[in-house]
């Protein structure tokens, strides 16, 4: 099992390691500032860095797999090609700096807080997105027409009010009770340990809860964090959906 500290902490860069296991899938490590592929957001990369200084390029990250194909509690670190002779000598216990790639990941990061901002904008449900370090898309169930500059203002107004974000937790009777915390229609909550993790942005005191739903992926502190972020384009995907595209502003 990896502790996966960028539940608790999405600023953490790196943390020291022991390697569990090595795999042909890749490098397992028993805890982690390193973020799988999931809930729509990509995995991140970066290095394992040695007792001597050498580096192991991660190219992605992944949920861990038994050999029936279920999803484990492991989460593994997938090396870069190339580098079979650094992979042949290591060996469970090798301690390691895991350091991910701080930059693309805190561009995931605004983007992903963004892609919550927009289920405000737009209260529909969601069944489909995407959060990469360049892009974040989201396709909602609906078919209204919707303007970019509008959808633009109205994130751009959220993101300067410096809403701050929470991370918390419900079980899982409340979700049941309010199903409509849930916005996305093709990925559900975790469930398993009685506890389902969310994201609550606003909402503090007298402030204006601006949006709550269960998430386990890696957000901003403050909408403010976030700057310039724009629609880049509005599709019609089909008679039902409506595709939102956002990227960095140029």
């Amino acid at each position: 099992m990896t502790d996966d500290l960028f539940r608790q902490d999405a600023y953490l860069r790196e943390c020291s390691a022991h390697i569990t296991t090595v795999t042909e899938a890749g490098i397992v490590l028993d805890r982690t500032v390193f973020y799988p592929l999931g809930g729509g957001q990509a995995g991140d990369s970066g290095v394992l860095v040695l007792a001597d200084g050498t580096e192991i390029a991660i190219a992605d990250t992944r949920k861990g797999k038994d050999a029936e194909g279920n999803a484990t509690n492991n989460i593994v670190h997938v090396p870069a090609p190339g580098q079979e002779a650094l992979l042949a000598a290591l060996a469970p216990g090798t301690t390691v700096t895991a350091r991910i790639d701080w930059e693309r990941r805190h561009r995931m990061m605004r983007l992903h807080t963004t892609s919550h901002l927009l289920c405000r904008v737009v209260p529909q449900l969601v069944n489909g997105c995407s959060i990469t370090p360049d892009y974040a898309r989201l396709d909602f169930a609906m078919t209204d027409p919707l303007d970019k500059e509008q959808l633009t203002a109205a994130i751009a107004t959220l993101v300067a009010a410096a809403h701050p974000l929470t991370v918390a937790s419900i079980s899982d009777e409340e979700l049941d009770a309010n199903p409509n915390l849930v916005k996305s229609m093709s990925v559900q909550p975790p469930r398993g340990t009685g506890r389902i993790r969310t994201i609550r942005i606003g909402g503090e005191g007298d402030a204006p809860l601006i949006d709550l739903q269960p998430c386990g992926g890696t957000h901003v502190a403050n909408t403010a964090e976030i700057g310039a972020i724009v629609v880049t384009k509005i599709e019609k995907k089909s008679a039902t959906t409506r595709r939102v595209v956002l990227g960095f502003a140029p």
